[in-house]
Order: structure tokens, then sequence, then C-alpha cells
């Protein structure tokens, strides 16, 4: 099995301007099966041809059996785009979108409690199963390979990284999934690291982090309480200043919780192995397994 995803996984698509339409044909060439677009003004349109589009999430979901949906529409529209789709029940919901505010992410953290939906994101690369050939969001699929490694990241560059590093070493991946790097988001490292520890084929776990808040310390809480696998991790940012906000908006140093040292301290008490740098999280996984 996979996390999230599956072989009966339906998606659909919210945003289809120049990026999202790019991303779009991707996914469908990389074997994501795309059932419907969804555009306010599009409807009774067809996406390649092909892919028809609907008015509203509700309508696609009822007209194609969409259960999965992915957004691209700009930040001002983005938190009513989310909750279009968590009140369609789709199983999984992926964010691309940067720069929403922090008070919409406040009413969508609180208004998709006990529903039905896992938010991926905002401001994320998505998710991708190279088993199945099916990936929502922006993660290339020409550098992965099927496997038994889990990657979980608040950062997307470095989560290609670890990617092409773990194919490069002969090595596959099982699930691979952004998390985000905003101050408030979806899905947690917590969140993913359950999954991954219940998949069966799921052998070893990387956890990317980064500077700022205290998400790795809960991860490393709850690797020292609950996981077997191997986790292997590397912290980015150890040599930001305080203060400075260092690309992501949750990127920045406010407190000694938030500095890189702190974080590997934690992860390492957990028993997670240390890549002290991300060019070495692929030489470190086979110096493990």
């Amino acid at each position: 099995m996979t996390i999230l995803l599956d072989k009966n996984t339906k998606v659909l698509i919210q945003g289809l301007g120049r990026d999202g339409s790019f991303q779009a044909i991707k996914s469908i060439e990389y074997g994501t099966s795309v059932v419907s677009c969804v555009h306010p003004n599009r409807k009774d349109k067809f996406f390649q041809e092909k892919i028809p589009f609907f008015g509203s999430v509700k309508e696609a979901v009822e007209k194609t059996g969409a259960n999965a949906g992915v957004i691209y529409v700009p930040a001002p529209f983005a938190m009513d785009a989310i909750i279009e789709q968590i009140d369609a029940d789709l199983d999984v919901c992926v964010c691309i979108t940067e720069g929403i505010p922090i008070h919409d992410m406040m009413m969508i953290k609180n208004y998709i409690k006990n529903k039905k939906t896992k938010l991926i994101g905002p401001n994320c690369p998505g998710i991708i199963s190279p088993k199945l050939n099916l990936k929502m969001g922006i993660i290339p699929g020409n550098i992965c390979n099927p496997g038994n490694i889990g990657i979980v990241s608040r950062s997307g560059t470095l989560t290609y990284e670890a990617i092409a590093q773990i194919s490069e070493i002969g090595m596959g991946q099982s699930s691979c999934v952004g998390i985000g790097g905003d101050p408030i988001h979806g899905l947690s490292y917590v969140d993913v690291l359950k999954m991954f520890e219940e998949d069966s084929e799921t052998k070893a776990i990387v956890l990317i982090g980064e500077i700022g808040g205290t998400k790795e310390q809960s991860a490393a809480e709850y690797i020292s309480n609950n996981v077997d696998k191997p986790v292997i991790f590397t912290i980015a940012g150890s040599t930001a200043p305080l203060g400075k906000r260092m690309g992501h908006a949750g990127a920045v140093i406010n407190g000694k919780m938030g500095l890189a040292s702190e974080k590997i301290l934690a992860l390492k008490k957990a028993g997670a192995y240390h890549a002290e740098d991300p060019s070495k999280i692929g030489e470190t996984i086979k110096q493990i397994l």
C-alpha cells in the first residue's frame, strides 16, 4: 500500500492558469487520473480537449467521482477553494498556493476539524507515489523510483534533493509528502510519520526540517514513543541569523526552540539518524540500511 493515495484516486484540479495548466499536464503525463477541472467561467469546456470543466467542486464530484483535489488558485481565493473541497468530502486536498494570509489558514484549521478531508499544504510541493505513477502537485516524476523510503518535508526543493539522492543510490520512494513551509498548515510531521509507520511498504523515513517553530521537536517526541522504523533527518538553516526569515513564512527563528541546533538535539535524542548536510541524505541512508 501507499499513504493517502491509491489506485482508486481520481483527481480534480482548481486553478488552471499558466502554472496550474503546466503542472496539470505533467501530472497527466505521469499517469495521474485527472478526471475533472473546476473554474466558474469555463463550465462545459474541456482541458486538453478531454477533461471536462465544471462550475463547482460539488458538481465535479457528482459527475466524475473525483475524490481528491489540487489547488493552484491565487492566494486571495485559496481559502474559499479549500473550504469548497472540504465541503465536497474529498479524501485529500493538496494546496500548492503560497502567500495565503495567516488569518485565512487559522479559519481553515478550525473549519477542517472533524472533517473527512486531509489537507496537505498550503505552500507545498504536494505528494507523489511512484509505484502508482500518481502525483498531486509539482514534485517532478522523472527523478522518482518506486521503492520503500518515505519522505516528509517542509521544503519543496529539499524534497526533490532527497528524492534524487535516493534514486541515485539505487533505491526508491514509497511516498513523498511536502507538508508546506507556512506557520499554519494541514497535515503535520506527526500525521505523516504515523502513516509511514503503519505502511507496510515503507521501510525507512526521511524527515527534512528547517528553522522556525517547534514542529520538529513534536516529531522527535512522536518518533521516540511511536516509531520503530529508522528515521533519517536533516535540518536546513543552521547558519541562519535570529529574526531573519529564510524563504518560507515559517522559517524564522524567534526563540531558542526555533534554532536548528535545538531541533537536531531533539531528533538525535529520539534515536533518529542525522544527515549533517542535505547533500548527505543518500550517503546516510546507505550507511544505515
